[in-house]
């Protein structure tokens, strides 16, 4: 395990040829009862701002829609939505053609969700995915997992997990790790970073260790809470201890 003074420092060498790539609910933003209500610390924005003007890439790459990470984060750092079903282009949101017919189907099992499950169950409408959320009804966490991977096979959607929480989405080929990996082929970098908090971040994990298998410095850098999945944990070059952890180092990548 490398500390994060490591990290930095390696980072820090030449910021031109680096990439910081980072996720954003558990990472710049608290982990909250109501997703809707997730915001990034205050210090964050500015700080995206400042790093994607001096280093080579800087990308925030999250399951929230691009729109709402453009709304609380603004257009200093590259934004990918959805797992990589959304980003941002210029004033646009591109959506992967694959997953854009997927729409209608989407809002079908977010309706049957709502019908379906408790009413206690939080059922966040993503248009291309469908998120739900337990965290505030733990008790229930095995019925919605037993509704979802029944669900999934209704309307061919695929099945993941996240921090209490159930995803369906397209059955498409696109993760954070060939976001990623794209992301790292755009630019000629020889260091580069992920910042996540969730098991949706080990494919993420795992373009990074592709980049440093392939001659890179890449450094995976997992925001630990007693939540964390072991995978993730064991996957992890180094680790910070919140969403403020995660903004000093920024700060120490600026000093």
């Amino acid at each position: 395990m490398r500390s994060v003074d490591e990290v930095v420092a390696a980072l820090r060498r030449d910021p031109a040829r680096t990439a910081v790539i980072v996720d954003f609910d558990g990472t710049l933003a608290p982990i909250v009862d109501d997703p809707a209500e997730a915001r990034p610390l205050p210090d964050g924005p500015p700080l995206l701002d400042a790093l994607a003007a001096r280093f080579g890439l800087v990308a925030v790459v999250s399951g929230r829609p691009v729109r709402f990470l453009r709304a609380h984060l603004g257009e200093g750092p590259v934004l990918v939505g959805l797992y990589g079903l959304e980003r941002a282009v210029g004033d646009e949101v591109v959506v992967d053609p694959e997953a854009a017919r997927w729409g209608p189907v989407v809002d079908q099992a977010a309706a049957a969700a709502r019908d379906e499950l408790p009413a206690e169950v939080g059922v966040e409408h993503k248009g291309l995915s469908l998120t739900l959320h337990v965290r505030t009804c733990p008790e229930h966490a095995d019925a919605v997992a037993e509704w979802a991977r029944a669900a999934a096979p209704r309307w061919d959607l695929a099945v993941g997990s996240a921090r209490m929480s159930v995803e369906l989405h397209p059955p498409v080929t696109v993760d954070k790790g060939t976001v990623v990996a794209g992301l790292l082929g755009t630019v000629d970098v020889d260091a580069a970073c992920f910042i996540g908090d969730d098991v949706g971040d080990l494919p993420a994990f795992g373009a990074i260790a592709e980049f440093t298998a392939r001659g890179g410095d890449g450094h995976r850098v997992v925001v630990a809470s007693a939540e964390s999945a072991p995978p993730l944990l064991a996957a992890a070059d180094a680790m910070v201890a919140d969403p403020t952890a995660v903004l000093d180092l920024f700060r120490a990548l600026l000093a």
